[in-house]
């Protein structure tokens, strides 16, 4: 039987962007991604974030690294992925992360432009 694993976000970086570099010389960037949800319980409006941990690599680190500050906006699509370790206290430590095939920057730079990696062809239209 097929299965999917695609994992489909939007929300605002919650710290800034932090790059490395894997010992063959490969760009990874990490960051967190704050999504709210909101809901009503026993007739008060609530809201809940989820912090999710997303990881990029390559030319796409590369730009989330330059792009990316803390509370960017950002779409971003990808796959979930848990990787897990052994820590100095003997514990094993399990992370779930997106591993990004997609990010989307969706803040407009202050004043109202365009960064180049935002455009859209519909941006060429007269009306």
């Amino acid at each position: 039987m097929a299965s999917l694993n695609r994992v489909m976000i939007i929300g605002n970086i919650g710290k800034q962007p932090e790059m490395r570099y894997t010992p063959s010389g490969s760009p990874v960037t990490t960051f967190s991604v704050a999504c709210n949800r909101k809901y009503t319980q026993d007739g008060q409006n609530k809201e809940e974030t989820e912090w999710v941990n997303v990881v990029t690599w390559n030319k796409q680190a590369e730009s989330c690294n330059q792009y990316l500050n803390k509370g960017s906006l950002v779409y971003v699509e990808g796959r979930l992925h848990t990787r897990s370790w052994d820590g100095q206290d003997g514990q094993k430590h399990y992370r779930v992360e997106v591993i990004a095939s997609q990010v989307i920057f969706l803040d407009r730079k202050q004043g109202g432009g365009q960064r180049e990696d935002d455009y859209s062809p519909e941006d060429d239209l007269p009306f």
